[in-house]
C-alpha cells in the first residue's frame, strides 16, 4: 500500500446521496411548479448544487433554501456505498489515517455518526471551519500541514475534488466504486 493518509469527500464518495438529492431537487422544482427530468438533474448535481440551480431555477430566489431543507430531511437516513465501512476498517487496521472534507455544515458529524463511521476519521473539515470551497486546496493544505501528510490520497467523485488534491500536491483518485478503489489502493 502506497498511502498512509486518505482525504475523503462525503457525498458521492462515501455517502450514496446523489439519488436522494436528485429526488429532493425534483420535488422542490415541482413545489415551485417546474418540471425537469431525473437524469438531467442528477447530471447537473454531479457538477455542483450551484450549477444545478443555475440550470433549473436561477430565477427562483427561494429555491436553494427550500431545496436544502428538503435535502437535509431526506438525508436523515444516510446510506453509505456498499463496502465503505469494510474498506475504512481494512485501511485503519494497517495504520491508515482518514480525514474528511465537506462543503456541508457541521451536520456532517451527525451523518457520520448515523452511518457508524465517525470513529474512523482523525478530523472532519466542514463549511463551518471557514475554508474556501473545493477546488481551492486550502482545506487540504491545512490537513497536510497539521498532520504532516506525506503519502496521502485524495478520494472524490467530482473533478473539483481531484483538482483540489492536485493543487495541494497530493495523489488523487476519481471515485467509481469501493471495489475499484480497494483494488487501486491494495494493488
Amino acid at each position: 500500500m502506497d498511502y498512509h493518509d486518505f482525504i475523503w469527500d462525503l457525498g458521492g464518495t462515501l455517502l450514496d446521496n446523489y439519488e436522494t438529492s436528485t429526488k429532493a431537487f425534483v420535488a422542490t422544482l415541482q413545489y415551485f411548479q417546474r418540471e425537469a427530468d431525473h437524469d438531467s438533474v442528477y447530471a447537473a448535481l454531479k457538477v455542483s448544487t450551484d450549477y444545478a440551480v443555475q440550470q433549473f431555477a436561477a430565477d427562483l430566489p427561494d429555491f436553494l433554501g427550500e431545496y436544502k431543507q428538503r435535502e437535509k430531511e431526506a438525508l436523515e437516513i444516510p446510506c453509505l456505498f456498499e463496502g465503505t465501512e469494510e474498506l475504512l476498517h481494512r485501511l485503519t487496521v494497517v495504520g491508515a489515517r482518514h480525514f474528511l472534507i465537506s462543503h456541508r455544515d457541521h451536520h456532517v458529524e451527525t451523518i457520520l455518526e448515523k452511518t457508524g463511521i465517525r470513529h474512523y476519521f482523525t478530523e472532519v473539515v466542514t463549511a463551518d471551519d471557514g475554508f474556501p470551497r473545493k477546488p481551492d486546496p486550502t482545506s487540504m493544505l491545512y490537513l497536510k500541514d497539521k498532520y504532516a501528510i506525506e503519502s496521502g490520497l485524495v478520494i472524490g467523485d467530482r473533478p473539483i475534488d481531484i483538482e483540489a488534491g492536485q493543487r495541494a500536491g497530493m495523489e488523487t483518485y476519481l471515485f467509481d466504486s469501493m471495489d475499484q478503489l480497494s483494488a487501486y489502493i491494495f494493488n
